[in-house]
């Protein structure tokens, strides 16, 4: 039932009227931010419809004094970090064995799809009409690599790290939105930042500041890969590439055996 406090909340919002669109208006951010929480993409719409839903109903706490856009991130990480509580670690391949020979027999069977990290659709995170440079900086925050990496990190470093080195929020913002101090985000960070590696963190660049050369490469890559010819695709690869196939286990290593298995079982 409305009351006073649920009034002044659509008031804030503009009427109750535009309170949907208003939060709707967010869904496919909330997305993004709940897929690098969560490394899938189910559970990201889950959590982020979970999200929306719990605003509506808790719209009699919000009175306008804190912007919507952080209200909202202060649900999500809650509903995220409840996802996470208690939950096995997603993983790629990599992290569960040692690399396989290209036979059908190391194939083995399919693991749950709880068990990986999965990728997600682009339309389930961009919104029509996106600059094209944020597209393009967002896409690589949501590579498969990258949102691997994180899983790697406890959940509230997770989402520290998201929150400073993705999404640009301001060290105060954090501490406020994840109800600690200002010190206790900057050491999370630090920590964050050092399990995942400088390396990975500085891999993260968008394709509009790769070099001729490289966007060559990478077309060259692409028509190989649509035409599908294996010669040249494998021709490409650096020799200690990789070959993820989940639901299985089983990756490959090398050039030579992803070649071989491409033009053999795969």
């Amino acid at each position: 039932m409305a009351g006073p406090a649920t009034d002044r909340a659509h008031n804030a919002l503009g009427g109750p009227v535009d309170v949907d669109r208003r939060l709707d208006q967010y869904r496919r951010e909330l997305t993004g931010y709940c897929y690098r929480m969560l490394g899938s993409g189910f559970d990201a719409e889950d959590a982020a419809q979970e999200t929306l839903v719990r605003a509506w109903r808790g719209l009699d706490r919000f009175e306008g004094r804190a912007a919507l856009r952080s209200w909202l991130y202060r649900i999500a990480t809650n509903v995220c970090l409840t996802m996470l509580a208690g939950r096995k670690q997603r993983a790629t391949p990599i992290d569960l064995s040692p690399p396989s020979p290209p036979v059908e027999a190391a194939l083995g069977k399919q693991l749950p799809t709880g068990t990986w990290v999965e990728p997600i659709p682009d339309d389930h995170v961009f919104t029509t009409g996106s600059d094209p440079a944020d597209v393009a900086e967002t896409r690589e925050s949501i590579r498969l690599a990258f949102v691997a990496a994180l899983q790697h990190l406890p959940a509230r470093q997770r989402a520290v790290l998201i929150l400073r080195d993705v999404l640009r929020w301001k060290a105060d913002e954090v501490a406020e939105l994840l109800d600690t101090t200002v010190a206790s985000v900057n050491s999370a960070l630090q920590r964050a930042r050092s399990t995942l590696g400088k390396a990975e963190l500085g891999a993260r660049r968008s394709l509009d500041v790769l070099n001729e050369e490289d966007k060559a490469l990478l077309n060259r890559y692409v028509d190989a890969f649509e035409r599908y010819d294996i010669e040249m695709l494998v021709s490409l690869l650096h020799e200690d590439a990789t070959q993820l196939m989940p639901p299985y286990r089983m990756w490959l290593r090398g050039r030579d055996d992803i070649g071989r298995w491409l033009l053999g079982p795969g």
